[in-house]
């Protein structure tokens, strides 16, 4: 078959600059033959090399002594103690989900369990973060309707529990969803198998599906922005099949316990091109391929289809050869495709052969370290015009309450979640719907949460507030079960960083959580930067999901109860009405207005620490967010079947978002002795009503709960069943 030649609209169309283009001459000498080109469009595309992140990134805090293994391997790594440890990552599937939402939002949840499980952990818990267009948007409910179901699809069949997630619905993501899929595994803490590539002359296996050319260009695919070609991508999306990838992680981890796995890397993004060169680099060992090795579903594949296609269920490994019918037994075991298709080599040199033919001859080294790296012009973004409280009309707080739970954006997310099995494996302690996820770790009496936050709008009206917020919420929402806050990983999904104010909008975010990190002792284990969610060049909100994990060891320390008739209300932190960029403002007035709330992280950690040292006399407890004491106080109540009754009928006190606060709900005494232990510590503590009776009452101003419940549970479905 004739290769194309290499003309500048073929080096455009592999998402190369004329001046990258220029540099790849300059590190071969010559020009690329085809499967080149498509080898260094893989390697350096925004989606596999960070290349507009970087520099950014390197600053964020990445260690602490619970830190195993930070940023830079297929997942993090975190110790729990008992020689256990926790791997987990969250990444991006945004790209793919909207041209082929069932698929991309499928592959998206598969890719992210082989990122766990690659390293030696068995997967025990996912979440997902979903940003979609308004619900009157014409495709809106085709992506609704496609993505769940692909996370659920994909999910249930492996056998996963879903522990929670969020969905969030806004103009911005029109033309643009995101789809954010979190998975966490657990391993033993001296078994963690990591992908640098050791040992001259070792055999390179591929291992699981067979190749086919779906997805071939995908990663090329996730670094654009999306224009009226978007019909066109399909092909790039990945076509997943969960029940292959169920035996692909039983076939691994039974391999890794016969010690026959040097190095293991899965293939994800940029597929078999990817994960070789990156074996190679880590280990500072070149890499030799004969394709006609490669597993092939699809008749006459070329090596450039091979090289860069995305089929899924696929790993690629180098293994100790004098264990090679040991492991090829495994995998014959599982009905999974075992086939040595090369080998380490001491020449820094990734060589593709297919048949007697050299397709590619790259210095691998090269290939990796040398991928462009930019430091983009950035604004930092205009400080927000604050909110003139005076500008904000009256509104009955009964009225604002159902305005916020009958809306798509604050109403209850069953119809999402019961689509999902949050129950297998039996060791689900807490489901969605009720703040963050707990999975017990089996055998052991610890258990982990888990959740995943980030506040938009916040984002954009102030990055670096509204970063430091994304990591503060997600610091309350573990805080709030008494677990101990571990690490995070990061989804930071932005639009088009040529542009100086969204990369301004990066900076600041990256800022912001940084700070926040370190504040609260939660570093950055793993993470993934998506960047150029644009279509026509209408940025999404910058939307960077933190993903967090934390501890409790032991189960009496654990915060689960509900509130029941005849418990205080209690609420820890200071109220200042913060309504800018609130939810009542933009639900109730469609406004979206002022500057985001500013989060005091000393104030976050003495009252996470609050709340943890005094579990013993807390009932029920939730963080303050998203419409403030009210919604909280109706989701706290509506949760345990009981009425609410609030002191306050200001719309300010009861629907501001200040942050570094949470509801608690106890006895009268337990409530005393609260207080002054809040006295002792120092910290705000204020009794704002009680828990009691079959209404929700704000002042005077009332409503059934059951017509509250009625409405809250039945938005989501009334919008999208």
């Amino acid at each position: 078959m004739q290769e194309p030649s290499i003309t500048p609209d073929l080096v455009a169309a592999h998402g190369l600059k004329p001046e990258e283009y220029d540099r790849i001459l300059e590190i071969i000498g010559r020009e690329p033959t085809f499967t080149e080109l498509g080898i260094f469009s893989a390697m350096w595309n925004e989606h596999c090399s960070y290349k507009s992140s970087k520099k950014w990134l390197r600053t964020l805090p990445t260690t602490g002594p619970q830190v195993i293994c930070g940023p830079g391997e297929n997942a993090g790594v975190v110790d729990i103690g008992d020689g256990q440890a926790v791997v987990f990552k969250m990444e991006s599937h945004n790209h793919p989900s909207y041209i082929e939402p069932y698929q991309g939002a499928a592959t998206g949840v598969g890719g992210i369990l082989r990122d766990v499980f690659t390293m030696g952990a068995r997967p025990i818990a996912s979440m997902n973060a979903l940003s979609f267009g308004e619900p009157s948007h014409p495709k809106t409910r085709q992506l609704v309707h496609g993505v769940v179901a692909g996370v659920g699809g994909y999910g249930n069949c492996f056998g996963v529990p879903c522990a929670g997630g969020e969905v969030r619905f806004d103009p911005a993501y029109n033309g643009n969803c995101l789809v954010n899929a979190f998975a966490a595994g657990l391993a033993d803490a001296d078994k963690i198998f990591y992908s640098a590539a050791s040992g001259v002359g070792m055999p390179v296996v591929y291992l699981g599906a067979k190749t086919g050319r779906d997805g071939v260009g995908g990663a090329t695919m996730a670094s654009a922005e999306f224009d009226d070609s978007i019909e066109e991508k399909r092909p790039t999306v990945q076509v997943g099949d969960p029940f292959t990838e169920k035996r692909l992680m039983e076939a691994c981890l039974e391999l890794m316990a016969t010690g026959a796995v040097i190095s293991i890397q899965d293939m994800g993004a940029a597929g078999l091109t990817c994960s070789a060169v990156e074996m190679g680099d880590k280990g500072g060992l070149g890499v030799k391929l004969q394709l006609d090795a490669v597993p092939q579903r699809e008749a006459n594949m070329t090596a450039y289809e091979m090289m860069l296609s995305e089929s899924q269920e696929r790993m690629l490994m180098v293994l100790r050869p004098e264990l090679e019918a040991e492991a090829r037994a495994v995998f014959e075991k599982w009905d999974l495709d075992f086939a040595i298709v090369g080998e380490t080599i001491a020449e820094d040199r990734f060589l593709i052969l297919h048949g007697n033919d050299i397709k590619a001859d790259l210095p691998l080294a090269t290939l990796s370290g040398s991928a462009p790296e930019y430091d983009r012009p950035w604004v930092e973004t205009a400080p927000a015009t604050p909110l003139d409280p005076a500008t904000v009309p009256g509104v009955d707080p009964i009225d604002g309450l159902k305005a916020l739970i009958g809306s798509i954006n604050y109403c209850a997310r069953q119809w999402v979640y019961e689509q999902y099995d949050t129950m297998v494996m039996a060791d689900t302690a807490r489901t969605p719907g009720q703040g963050a996820g707990l999975i017990r770790v089996h055998g052991t009496d610890k258990l982990l949460a888990f959740t995943s936050d980030v506040t938009p709008r916040y984002v954009k009206a102030n990055p670096f507030e509204g970063g430091k917020q994304a990591v503060a919420e997600a610091y309350r929402n573990l805080s709030a079960l008494g677990a101990v806050p571990l690490a995070t990983t990061d989804n930071l999904n932005f639009g088009n960083p040529e542009k100086p104010e969204i990369m301004g909008q990066f900076v600041g975010a990256i800022k912001g959580i940084g700070a926040a990190v370190a504040a609260l002792d939660m570093p950055i284990v793993s993470g993934n930067v998506s960047l150029y969610n644009e279509t026509d060049g209408a940025a999404i909100l910058p939307t960077p999901t933190i993903g967090a994990v934390g501890i409790i060891r032991d189960p009496a320390t654990a915060i689960t109860g509900q509130a029941r008739d005849g418990h205080v209300a209690l609420v820890l932190g200071e109220t200042h009405g913060h309504l800018g960029q609130s939810a009542l403002l933009a639900e109730v007035f469609n406004r979206v207005e002022g500057d985001a709330p500013p989060v005091d992280l000393a104030a976050e950690k003495r009252h996470g620490d609050f709340i943890r040292s005094n579990h013993a006399l807390i009932k029920a407890c939730t963080d303050l967010s998203d419409g403030g004491l009210a919604l909280a106080a109706f989701e706290m109540a509506e949760a345990a079947g009981v009425g609410v009754q609030l002191d306050s009928d200001d719309a300010a006190t009861l629907f501001g978002e200040d942050q570094a606060r949470y509801l608690i709900a106890c006895n009268f005494d337990q409530a005393e002795a609260l207080m002054i232990a809040a006295g002792q510590a120092g910290v705000p503590l204020t009794s704002v009503g009680r828990f009691t009776g079959d209404t929700v009452r704000f002042g005077k101003s009332e409503a059934p709960l059951a017509e509250l419940s009625s409405l809250f549970r039945g938005t989501f479905g009334a919008t999208f069943g």
